[in-house]
């Protein structure tokens, strides 16, 4: 589902230094259904790297195939659209509309499905009601985000990200924002609906513990992969089965 090639990523610096390297040669695969974690400190280039890996960025260097697209042929319309038929995305930082209640959050991504893939008003909104129900929520649709605790909001974000059921989700530190109790109640919702929908997951954290639930753990350090250790984690009945 994803082939990283030989990325890197440079920003060029004021005063006549040289480019500022965030990515040094980083290539990697995820398989369909995988779910890998990108671990390390602040700095790493953990998000630099997610957001190549989503189109969200084009790399200085190097390639990135998504879903079999490779997003250097790909102008900024076509990866938007590649992104609202494919992907789902959860924050650290919710990153929902202030001014849409829990149940129109949800219904964004429904909306700006494909055409081959549209869905009428009635099913998207039976669609997002189920999703918020499933993470919990049934009696929290018409609420803001400003009236939800940041357990609710990550939830809503959740049911959001796999509202169009994707086939590839990226997490950036989900938990970041959360204390550890409801950041594990969070890590069990995403990987139960993960496993429902046989979705790609990759997940960017600092957190070991929720890096040893998954299939893989790519540890980068200052831009460049450290490590890679290939876990039985939470997944695994997952990876394994869209392997074989």
């Amino acid at each position: 589902m994803i082939v990283a090639r030989n990325l890197s990523q440079r920003y060029p610096r004021a005063g006549g230094e040289g480019p500022l390297t965030v990515l040094d040669d980083v290539s990697i695969e995820v398989a369909k259904g995988e779910i890998v974690s990108i671990l390390g400190p602040s700095g790493s280039g953990k998000t630099t790297l997610l957001g190549l890996l989503a189109g969200l960025d084009l790399s200085s260097e190097g390639s990135v195939a998504l879903a079999g697209s490779d997003l250097s042929n790909l102008n900024e319309d076509a990866r938007a659209a590649l992104r609202a038929d494919a992907i789902g995305f959860v924050f650290q930082s919710f990153q929902l509309i202030p001014t849409l209640t829990a149940l129109e959050n949800v219904l964004v991504p429904l909306e700006l499905l494909p055409a081959h893939r549209a869905i009428d008003r009635a099913a998207a909104q039976a669609r997002a009601t189920s999703l918020l129900e499933r993470v919990g929520l049934a009696k929290r649709l018409h609420h803001y985000p400003a009236q939800l605790s940041g357990g609710e909001q990550q939830r809503v974000g959740i049911a959001r990200a796999f509202a169009n059921e994707p086939r590839i989700l990226f997490a950036d530190e989900p938990t970041g924002n959360l204390d550890g109790e409801t950041g594990r109640g969070v890590v069990e919702l995403l990987f139960d609906l993960n496993r429902e929908q046989g979705t790609t997951l990759v997940i960017v954290t600092h957190d070991t513990e929720l890096a040893r639930q998954t299939n893989r753990i790519i540890t980068l350090k200052s831009g460049r992969i450290e490590n890679i250790e290939q876990r039985a984690g939470a997944g695994s009945a997952i990876g394994t089965e869209a392997k074989a």
